[in-house]
């Protein structure tokens, strides 16, 4: 008896202390991480320090010319985080203030009034590039976001990156688009002479997503100058649709191949997401799982407008093949992914304890795809 009284005390005691090591432990969590702050921030503050000490030393001339490059500094990185956290325009509902509801009949055919219908995919294409580099900043080819933190540039870091992936995920779809354009849409059966306002759109939609004004070859066009020709160019379009002096080719192997290439985009976007879901495991602490939420998140969000201007576009093959039950389920996928505008993004596993919003995302993801591709094989038939 009294050695098994022993036996428990001792059991007792041996909880006892591990449980004071763990609230030792976390009663010196506030205090370990307060040094660390403070020693991170003593690193980054000693470059200046360092310089006011220096200027200490020297005249009124250069203590004024070193605060007036400080001003310029901090106006510089102030407008850059300014851009990259404001989002001018942005409206998960915009297809329908933008797509509206064009006349009856296919683009380039003529409607009431004399003149024919436009395109709608290249008007949403329009729109969304001018929502890209005019309502916004073009963030991937910003000085700031080039230069970085301390030379790192922000897209390599957690930071100041998320608006810069969603324009990126919008601008890969408009990619795509203006080449379909070109190939198919804009030609009688793909045969007939390209249409010179298309190619010029497509050609400057391929222009480098991050070129300044100088680059490693010397002088160059900064992006959005060179995209906000793509604008003009695709307007050119639709402009002489109106007035009956161009094609756009609605059939339906047309609109068949134009679902097929985004199916095959939205797969390797899939692909990427779940790629990150198997890597990390990280919950609220992964750090680049923002950027592919966001760079999926901005597909979806061209697809849904591109989609709906499709819709106008074909609307005589889509009643033809009875095919606006399947349109209207795609619109809804569409409306429930973009619906998720999560404040932080959080990465897990499937055996994770974290809802992962790559899952969710992923899932929306394949769903859009899966519409695409039934309505494909519908129209195959």
């Amino acid at each position: 008896m009294p050695v098994r009284a022993a036996g428990r005390l001792t059991w007792f005691e041996g909880s006892r202390s591990m449980l004071d090591s763990v609230l030792r432990f976390f009663s010196r969590l506030p205090a370990v991480l307060a040094n660390a702050l403070r020693r991170l921030g003593a690193a980054l503050l000693w470059p200046f320090r360092a310089g006011g000490r220096w200027l200490g030393r020297k005249g009124w001339l250069a203590r004024g010319i070193a605060v007036a490059l400080l001003v310029l500094l901090v106006l510089f990185y102030g407008y850059f985080f300014y851009a990259t956290q404001f989002w001018k325009g942005f409206d998960p509902d915009y297809p329908q203030a933008l797509v509206g509801t064009p006349d009856a009949g296919d683009p380039g055919e003529p409607v009431a009034g004399g003149a024919c219908k436009p395109s709608q995919i290249v008007a949403v294409s329009a729109g969304l590039i001018d929502f890209n580099v005019n309502r916004n900043a073009w963030i991937s080819s910003m000085l700031a976001s080039k230069m970085g933190l301390f030379g790192v540039e922000w897209r390599h870091t957690p930071f100041f990156d998320n608006k810069a992936a969603f324009q990126l995920g919008i601008n890969q779809v408009l990619r795509r688009t203006t080449t379909e354009l070109v190939d198919t849409l804009g030609r009688v059966r793909g045969t007939s002479q390209i249409d010179q306002n298309l190619q010029d759109a497509r050609t400057a939609m391929a222009w480098s997503e991050t070129a300044w004004y100088v680059g490693l070859r010397g002088p160059t066009r900064p992006t959005p100058s060179v995209y906000r020709e793509a604008i003009r160019s695709l307007r050119a379009f639709n402009d002489a649709l109106v007035r009956c002096q161009a094609t756009f080719d609605a059939r339906a192997d047309n609109l068949m191949q134009y679902l097929d290439r985004m199916a095959g985009d939205i797969g390797s976007t899939a692909d990427i997401l779940r790629q990150r879901i198997a890597d990390s495991d990280a919950g609220w602490f992964d750090l680049r799982a923002d950027d592919r939420f966001w760079f999926s998140y901005g597909q979806l969000y061209a697809y849904y407008g591109l989609m709906k201007a499709a819709q106008a576009d074909f609307e005589d093959v889509i009643k033809e093949k009875h095919l606006q039950n399947l349109w209207e389920t795609m619109d809804q996928q569409f409306v429930s992914a973009l619906a998720m505008q999560p404040l932080l993004i959080v990465n897990s596993s499937e055996q994770g304890i974290f809802a992962s919003h790559l899952t969710t995302m992923g899932f929306y993801v394949l769903r859009v795809r899966s519409n695409m591709v039934e309505i494909s094989n519908v129209l195959a038939q």
